[in-house]
């Protein structure tokens, strides 16, 4: 399948592309055994970024980066004129990867959260999809891991044979974690936020009428305000700003990033 076009957002390239053709360049990758990496990038993920220089040379690496929110698809249409039709939302590219490895006998690896929330993962996931081959399963320390922690964790995988990691980390530790970890792992591993305690019915998801309408932030803030306030009511305005002045004037470019150092940080 022909790669879906990237475009400049604040200087983070993001990718036009569908749930259907994403899907099937996740499977391509994963049946080639070649690394991909690939991220669910909303308007979070973009502004964290923007505003770091190294954040942004590692996002402009990967292979695929998804329009997770509705903001960063309707940016990308009014500046680039992509003209998608929907957002590519990590909690359903999960679930519908899921539906396809199961069809066709892909093994997947889960890496990040907690042990609940992984357990419940896996019940719900197996509930619906019976023949899914879920081959690791492996929670989150919530800090930095040590170099032979990391090396252990590459290993677990490695030898688990997983045909799809998905990380759940959280943005931007989930980002920093693909764009470090695909020099070990032979196989697509993809970002996807909060698909874990989503899917696992542990975390519920806004109605789809505020989904559509771009209100989904909105319904997080009153669930989780005092985690979440600074994330919502300091970069979405921050955001809306800089693609005004994307649009109006300023070019973002990414020609300086080959000389900016992106440290290790190996989150886990």
């Amino acid at each position: 399948m022909p790669p879906a076009p990237g475009y400049n957002l604040l200087g983070v390239t993001v990718h036009a592309t569908n749930y259907a053709a994403a899907v099937e360049t996740i499977v391509e990758a994963a049946k080639a055994k070649r690394a991909f990496s690939c991220s669910a990038l909303a308007v979070h993920g973009v502004m964290t970024a923007a505003m770091h220089p190294p954040h942004s040379a590692r996002l402009n690496t990967f292979d695929l980066i998804t329009p997770d929110g509705q903001p960063v698809r309707w940016a990308l249409n009014w500046l680039h004129g992509a003209r998608l039709a929907d957002r590519v939302y990590g909690p359903f590219l999960t679930h519908q990867l899921c539906y396809r490895a199961a069809s066709e006998g892909l093994r997947l690896f889960f890496y990040g959260s907690d042990e609940a929330t992984l357990a419940s993962l896996a019940r719900e996931l197996r509930k619906e999809m019976p023949n899914l081959q879920i081959v690791g399963l492996r929670p989150s320390r919530f800090r930095r891991a040590t170099e032979q922690e990391w090396l252990e964790d590459a290993e677990a995988i490695r030898r688990a044979q997983p045909d799809i990691v998905f990380c759940g980390l959280g943005c931007p530790r989930q980002e920093i974690w693909v764009y470090e970890m695909r020099e070990y792992i032979r196989a697509p591993l993809i970002a996807v936020g909060a698909a874990f305690p989503f899917l696992a019915r542990r975390l519920a998801m806004a109605p789809r009428v505020m989904q559509r309408l771009g209100f989904e932030w909105l319904f997080r803030l009153c669930r989780e305000p005092l985690r979440l306030w600074r994330r919502y009511l300091l970069l979405n305005p921050l955001f809306v700003f800089g693609v005004l002045i994307q649009k109006f004037g300023k070019r973002y470019g990414k020609k300086d990033e080959k000389n900016v150092i992106v440290p290790a940080e190996r989150w886990s």
